[in-house]
């Protein structure tokens, strides 16, 4: 398939570079050129603008950090959504769900369709092509981005017509995550006031009742007290708590509220930057 991909960051690039190897055709856009430009020399061709990176009546897939990174591309002064036209927006950004709405039924009045395919995974399970995917929109949509998202993750989950549902589900995810790794940071900081080491305890939890992918990856970093840079910058993490609270139903939870004031705590600390996982640090500087 001809594709324009847009966003190539820390998990759009080992994405567009999996399409590649899968025999796509792609043309790549990012604010940064430098960035998309290593594709180049894999196959891929640099495209100028956003509306000069799609095919009329392509495909588009965007993987970038948010909703106004997304509204630029599509609608901007150089947007692709006229230029696509009748073609297909594979949405994978993790941005609102109203938002999603609203450039589907843009993209409507065009001949064209929007998908929502947001995705679960650091940029380590990108490159491997071990991405968890739900999925939202028209169904014959959806059956045109299959090929695709098969080559990107390795669970597809259609999730209905709504083309914000898949986001909602992406939303709540996130809140899981962010849970989770809370949770842990406080066990983990328990087990090591009364003596007991970190990643001994950790090893333990993640082999047998939380052997799951969530605790082992983001258990591997609080054991390690490793809060650099990693795959899921805290300013990230905290965008997806705000749009997470903006959903019907989230007014009233407790625990999302108490994750608002930690994430306050961590941006005003200067913490953007670091992993999710330094919210651990709270738990030892309150």
């Amino acid at each position: 398939m001809d594709i324009g991909f847009l966003g190539t960051g820390s998990m759009g690039l080992p994405m567009a570079r999996n399409l590649l190897r899968a025999g796509h055709t792609l043309k790549v856009w990012n604010r940064s050129p430098e960035k998309a430009r290593i594709l180049v020399s894999e196959g891929a061709t640099l495209a100028p603008s956003p509306a000069q990176a799609v095919t009329p009546g392509g495909i588009a897939v965007t993987m970038l950090s948010d909703d106004t990174a997304l509204e630029g591309v599509t609608k901007g002064p150089e947007g692709f959504l006229t230029s696509l036209g009748q073609g297909l927006h594979l949405s994978m950004s993790t941005v609102s769900p109203d938002l999603n709405r609203r450039l589907a039924k843009e993209q409507a009045l065009l001949g064209g369709a929007l998908v929502a395919a947001p995705v679960f995974g650091r940029p380590d399970a990108a490159a491997a092509a071990k991405l968890n995917i739900p999925c939202s929109g028209p169904e014959a949509a959806r059956a045109r981005a299959l090929p695709l998202l098969e080559v990107l993750g390795q669970c597809v989950r259609d999730f209905g017509e709504d083309p914000g549902a898949a986001n909602v589900v992406k939303l709540c995810g996130n809140f899981l995550i962010l849970s989770a790794t809370q949770a842990l940071a406080e066990c983990l900081s328990v087990a090591q006031a009364n003596g007991l080491d970190r990643g001994a305890v950790m090893d333990f939890y993640s082999s047998t009742n939380f052997a799951c992918p969530v605790y082992k990856a983001y258990g591997g970093r609080l054991a390690a007290e490793d809060y650099s840079e990693g795959g899921f910058k805290l300013s990230l993490a905290a965008k997806d708590l705000r749009l997470f609270a903006g959903q019907k139903g989230s007014g009233h939870l407790k625990l999302r509220a108490l994750l608002e004031e930690l994430f306050a705590s961590a941006s005003a600390r200067g913490w953007d930057n670091e992993d999710v996982t330094a919210l651990a640090r709270l738990v030892a500087k309150p």
